[in-house]
């Protein structure tokens, strides 16, 4: 290894496995050195936010829990493969698996140099508060010379949202799939959160998915009774923790 340049390290077996599908072996290469080494340089500081690993994918509405940015990404490139099958075996349109591929890993690889953590309370970082996590991306992959197309479906994962429109078959991929996750996520902690307000009266002040599924589970199987279970079972922090 080259002097001052840092090992990877990549957080999540999931997440090699995805990479191992790009056919391309640069691009393969240039998506696990930034998976391993997510860091910016800006006027000769370097910039590492939070541990990839340890990351929300963001502070409130889907994934914001440790590790959330990692299951975002493995869910978001699950996803964008069986957009990629529906869209060469229903509609017989060509499709670069590698571009989706690469994009869905890394659409949202900066945020982790966004936000900042205090307790279990999720914030900016001041860097975030100066710059938000798609130019930071677009910057990055740019100077670390990513293909256009992928610079592309990264710098529109957002859709009409962000500032620029999918403009090719593997952005609209990347949007639709991103799109799919963060809405499901947040859905199912929204259910959860609700769940428990209504049978136990108290606020959660925070789920993982795997927690909020169980949850909504046990009230769909056995209703309230099935959510103090839950609940109970699991220990969240709610408001009577506090005092």
């Amino acid at each position: 290894m080259e002097e001052g340049v840092p090992e990877r390290s990549i957080p999540d077996e999931e997440i090699l496995r995805f990479a191992s599908l790009i056919t391309d072996e640069a691009l393969r290469t240039k998506v696990l050195d930034l998976i391993g080494d997510p860091t910016v340089l800006i006027e000769g500081e370097l910039y590492h936010g939070l541990p990839l690993k340890e990351s929300p994918a963001a502070k409130v509405h889907h994934h914001a829990y440790p590790s959330g940015l990692v299951q975002h990404m493995v869910s978001v490139a699950t996803f964008s493969l069986t957009l990629c099958d529906i869209v060469q075996q229903v509609y017989s349109a060509e499709v670069s698996r590698d571009i989706v591929i690469a994009a869905a890993l890394i659409h949202d690889i900066m945020k982790p140099l966004t936000y900042s953590q205090t307790e279990d309370r999720y914030g900016m970082s001041p860097l975030g508060e100066r710059v938000d996590h798609l130019t930071l991306a677009v910057a990055e992959l740019i100077h670390r010379g990513f293909p256009l197309e992928v610079i592309h479906a990264v710098a529109a994962h957002h859709g009409k949202g962000g500032p620029t429109y999918p403009r090719t078959i593997e952005a609209l991929i990347c949007n639709l799939a991103d799109t799919a996750d963060a809405n499901l996520n947040g859905e199912i902690l929204n259910a959860a959160k609700w769940a428990v307000k209504d049978c136990l009266g108290e606020e959660v002040r925070r789920l993982t998915a795997g927690e909020a599924f169980s949850i909504v589970r046990a009230r769909q199987e056995k209703g309230c009774t099935g959510v103090v279970e839950a609940v109970k079972k699991m220990h969240p922090k709610t408001k009577k923790d506090k005092t």
